[in-house]
């Protein structure tokens, strides 16, 4: 595994490069990532470009055999820009301007910010193209970030008019927009394209077929944005990498569409304050606070990062970066705790295990001024040691390990389907507080982790898996879809196809409720899905907090009750929470379990539906971790994928367990020891620690 650091030289007197070079060097350090917000420093003004600095900075980097990763400025547009042309700063969903001063102020689909970036995006791999101390380049920094995601300017509201006009071709008739979007309700009816507006600001809210399309189109432009960079550095800078980085768990934009132009992707994890931004979607109502869970305090949530690896990882279907790896105490959350020792070094682990190859700390040196002063680096303000720096060296002990761990890939034969477009519906329509498609799937992903089953995180929609290159369905044994609402009939297809062949589907709540255009369908739900399901949704509700309704295995006379039987113990105490729905089966179908109370009393509350050679199971309940677990155990061992846990357990809460070739990577993300058999092995590892071992 590389270890690499974000270095800012213009921050810093141009006397002290040269030193902090050959500290990098020395303490391990491969790659350095320098430029992506310097776009001042290099074009003082319109047209006058200064490379100069950024030559020495190149070659003092390079002096010491560090290779350098070069940031595209664009994030960061220079105040004449914007004196100049303040049309480029975007509008928020407020219709407000916003101003100079931080960074993604600008508008992606502004054609003069466009011919802006494109301008210096060209002298720069004209420049550093074919130069070989330049290992690759990173284009822009973080899209989408603080609140960027979406731009509700006149430009944008043009250009979208001109993306509808693609995606429907006509306002009326079969398949036009006024169909699509159901226009009739509320007299909402469109006669001409230019009528259409941005959906925000409206007296109730917004059509939610408008605001999903909206949502589409602001994704597009920033992946458009991206590509025209891409397609320039390809140009100019033959045989070298592309990336970005992007932010886990971040929603606003549909990241297989963003990550399809890129040799490789990158995230930017900050284990203590994204545990902060995204609890809540991924933990919901659930038992708070989060201190009551046994993961120390300074290391974040375990399950939380794990799930960003993955889907970064999973974007591609490759090995990802991380560029931005916390080392310290971060400037951004509510708390801000600084790691104690050992937990940089367990996210590295992590990092690796989840099939990172490259590692990039975030900062070299603490930041004297502005907007980061209390964010942290490897060195503290005054250039001495952080605990950080103690944390890189002390893996020079790990690296044989590290290495031999990187050469043996993971290979999971378990997929875990993920869709913005679904993401983007529910959070639009979550019909009850807490409902989020991210909690959905995060359920099923603990689920696994707990398990030690192997998953990739694999689009939900067959044109973005050919898009992104990724494994055929046909490679996974198992495969879980937490909720298909905006059910695509051909993705439906895949599924059924892949199902018949053998294959084990694990299908949640809510699927199949609407088109793709976002209107509930008129089919009986779950729509496109009641065919492969074998049930009809016959009621459904949002569940208040701390409302339960008992289930029980099998159905009582529904169906086969020996359903219940094959189902093992998965629903013995079981409750529904948050989301119900009543089933009614097929005579083929089983029925795994019925409420014993409720309003539902009597009605199946999960089936299992036989497909040809394999089966679709449809759980109507939200899924707790322990009924995932239990459901994707039984799945497992029917279809013969390995699981790391012991059988009938699982794993130790905050104790995952990684599989990379004859060996896993254990990492213990609790404050005390950790002791269980994995594999069927014995461990033991020491609290915020690694182990790696060699499995029976």
């Amino acid at each position: 595994m590389r270890l690499g650091v974000c270095y800012y030289p213009e921050h810093w007197p141009e006397e002290r490069w040269a030193a902090d070079a050959a500290a990098m060097r020395d303490l391990g350090i491969e790659i350095v990532r320098i430029a992506e917000f310097a776009w001042a420093r290099m074009e003082p003004e319109q047209g006058r470009l200064e490379f100069d600095w950024l030559d020495r900075a190149i070659g003092a980097l390079a002096s010491a055999g560090l290779k350098v990763v070069l940031g595209t400025p664009t994030v960061a547009p220079p105040a004449w820009m914007v004196r100049a042309d303040p049309d480029i700063l975007p509008v928020d969903a407020e219709g407000r301007r916003r101003n100079f001063g931080g960074r993604r102020h600008y508008c992606p689909n502004n054609p003069r910010y466009r011919a802006h970036s494109a301008r210096v995006v060209t002298a720069l791999a004209e420049r550093y193209g074919r130069d070989d101390r330049v290992a690759g380049w990173q284009v822009d920094n973080e899209f989408g970030g603080g609140s960027t995601g979406r731009c509700y300017c006149e430009t944008c509201v043009a250009a979208f008019g001109d993306w509808l006009r693609r995606r429907y071709g006509t306002l009326d008739g079969p398949g036009g927009l006024n169909e699509a979007w159901a226009t009739v309700f509320w007299s909402q009816t469109y006669t001409a394209w230019g009528q259409i507006g941005a959906p925000i600001l409206q007296l109730n809210q917004p059509n939610p077929s408008h605001a999903l399309d909206y949502r589409r189109f602001s994704s597009d432009s920033i992946a458009s944005f991206a590509t025209d960079q891409v397609a320039i550095l390809r140009h100019l800078a033959p045989g070298k990498w592309v990336t970005t980085n992007l932010m886990g768990l971040f929603a606003d934009l549909d990241h297989y569409d963003l990550a399809a132009p890129f040799d490789f992707v990158t995230w930017d994890s900050y284990p203590t304050g994204n545990l902060e931004r995204w609890e809540a979607a991924c933990y919901g109502d659930e038992p708070r606070p989060s201190a009551a869970r046994p993961y120390a305090p300074d290391a974040g949530d375990p399950y939380v990062t794990g799930l960003a690896h993955e889907l970064t990882r999973g974007l591609l279907a490759r090995p990802f970066w991380v560029m931005e790896q916390q080392a310290g105490h971060i400037n951004w959350g509510r708390m801000n705790p600084t790691p104690r020792e050992g937990t940089v070094r367990l996210w590295t682990w992590h990092d690796l295990a989840a099939g990172a190859d490259t590692c990039v700390y975030f900062r070299w040196r603490a930041c004297l001024f502005a907007q980061e002063q209390y964010h942290s680096g490897l060195l503290h303000h005054d250039g001495t040691p952080d605990l950080g720096h103690s944390e890189v060296a002390s893996l020079a002990t790990d690296r044989p390990s590290m290495a031999r761990v990187a050469a043996a890939p993971g290979r999971a034969r378990t997929a875990l389907l993920f869709s913005y477009d679904d993401l983007w519906a529910l959070e639009l329509q979550p019909h009850r507080a807490g409902f989020s498609y991210l909690r959905l799937v995060f359920a099923w992903y603990r689920a696994a982790a707990r398990l030690g089953i192997a998953v990739d995180v694999v689009p939900a929609s067959r044109r973005q898996r050919r898009a992104t290159a990724q494994r055929p369905l046909a490679d996974y044994a198992v495969i879980v879809a937490p909720s298909l609402h905006l059910a695509d009939a051909d993705d439906v297809a895949a599924l059924e196809a892949w199902a018949a062949a053998g294959g084990r589907l694990l299908v949640g709540v809510r699927s199949g409720f609407k088109t793709p255009s976002n209107r509930v369908v008129e089919a009986p739900l779950p729509g496109a899905l009641r065919g492969l399901a074998g049930a009809t949704v016959t009621a459904w509700q949002g569940m208040p907090p701390g409302a339960a309704y008992a289930l029980a295995p099998g159905g009582h006379g529904l169906a086969h009750e020996h359903g219940g039987d094959a189902a093992g113990g998965v629903f013995v105490g079981a409750e529904a929470t948050v989301w119900a729905e009543a089933l009614a089966p097929d005579a083929t179908t089983d029925v795994l379990a019925h409420y014993a109370d409720g309003p539902y009393r009597g009605t199946a509350a999960a089936t299992r539906h036989g497909v040809g050679a394999g089966s679709v199971t449809y759980l109507g309940v939200h899924p707790t971790i322990e009924t995932a677990a239990s459901l994707l155990a039984e799945a497992a061992a029917a279809a013969g994928v390995e699981r790391l846990a012991p059988a009938a357990e699982t794993l130790p809460d905050g104790l995952l367990a990684i599989r990379r070739g004859d060996e896993a990577v254990l990492l213990n993300f609790r404050d005390e020891p950790c002791r269980a058999v994995v594999g069927g092995v014995a461990v033991a590892v020491g609290p915020r620690s690694v182990e790696v071992v060699t499995l029976a």
